[in-house]
């Protein structure tokens, strides 16, 4: 089974039995932001975690896939064209350059790491309509100078 169908049968598994990605999540003991990236294919899980979430999912050939390193950031096309990731990379492609120089005011010649990172997602309550809140925190890793 190749990731792509594995993350089928993985969805598919969730929408039979009700599960959520926060309740899959909290049933291996793991970060719902992590936990999901792996169910989606784009990080891997321990191997105890790939075990736990295969059996909370009732997906047993899931375990081994679960746990193999993904290629990340294969979404299939150059362009997102899913309405809430586009905006996502819209966000980029407008404040991108923003964010490259405030954080070079900050911190220097450098980049924010997306290996050593924590992110956390909620819902900010807003009488206008509730915001969606996205934390991100990533480890800035100074470029050598030779």
């Amino acid at each position: 089974m190749d990731r792509f169908e594995l993350t089928q049968t993985i969805e598919d598994a969730m929408d039979d039995k009700g599960l959520t990605y926060a309740k899959v999540a909290e049933e291996v003991g793991m970060s719902p932001v992590f936990v999901t990236a792996a169910l989606l294919g784009q990080m891997a899980l321990p191997e105890e975690a790939a075990k736990k979430a295969a059996d909370v999912l009732g997906v047993p050939e899931a375990e081994k896939g679960l746990a193999k390193i993904p290629s990340r950031g294969s979404l299939g096309m150059d362009v997102p064209t899913d309405p809430l990731i586009y905006r996502l990379y819209e966000i980029v492609q407008v404040y991108g350059t923003t964010f490259k120089k405030l954080i070079e005011e900050e911190f220097g010649d450098g980049i924010m790491s997306a290996i050593d990172y924590d992110m956390d997602i909620s819902r900010q309550p807003d009488p206008n309509g509730d915001r969606v809140r996205i934390v991100m925190s990533g480890k800035f890793l100074k470029f050598k100078k030779y």
